[in-house]
């Protein structure tokens, strides 16, 4: 795995071993950040369930102004801490060792995020969690994108239950992303 393009290009990212993360492969990576290219320079950019942190620390390498990551795997939350120093990004960056959630409530109160990547472990619902904790909070407004990466499988018929709909949907061969955004008329 490594950054694709930006400051920290071609540079080489560390992964955890095991199960534990589904690292985004370099190939979706490059895909879901063609589709994002005009929205990331100068962006705040939340990378919850961070995994290593390849997904925020391309956003920084490619011009956001600030990323906050979350993970609540301490193997996973020394990958980003570590990925981020090897990166010189580190200053631009903050990281949360505990869940979505918890960082949800540590960062509200601040400027809304203009990106938000969900990549939640499949199948435990957390993405319903984080959708509605986020449908009464100031971190995502109406200019907010809302980036969830699910199983091509995955019931998703829900989203509208939060104040929220899919704008587009990009599917791979065995997961897709959705861009989600506030519906407008909702948290005004």
């Amino acid at each position: 795995m490594r950054v694709i393009a930006g400051t920290a290009r071609s540079m080489p990212l560390k992964c955890i071993d095991g199960l534990d993360t589904r690292p985004t492969t370099d190939r979706i990576k490059e895909t879901l950040f063609n589709m994002l290219q005009s929205e990331i320079p100068g962006c705040r950019f939340l990378d919850l369930f961070g995994g290593s942190g390849g997904i925020g620390i391309e956003a920084l390498s490619r011009g956001a102004d600030y990323a906050a990551f979350a993970e609540n795997n301490r193997k996973a939350y020394e990958c980003i801490m570590a990925n981020l120093a090897f990166t010189k990004l580190a200053d631009r960056a903050r990281v949360f060792f505990m869940d979505a959630l918890g960082a949800l409530r540590v960062l509200e109160g601040d400027a809304p995020f203009d990106l938000i990547f969900l990549d939640p472990p499949y199948g435990k619902g957390l993405e319903k969690e984080v959708l509605s904790y986020l449908e009464d909070s100031g971190l995502a407004d109406e200019d907010t994108t809302i980036i969830l990466e699910t199983d091509l499988k995955e019931d998703t018929d829900w989203i509208s239950d939060y104040g929220f709909t899919v704008r587009k949907e990009k599917r791979y061969k065995t997961n897709r992303h959705l861009f989600i955004e506030r519906m407008r008329g909702t948290n005004d």
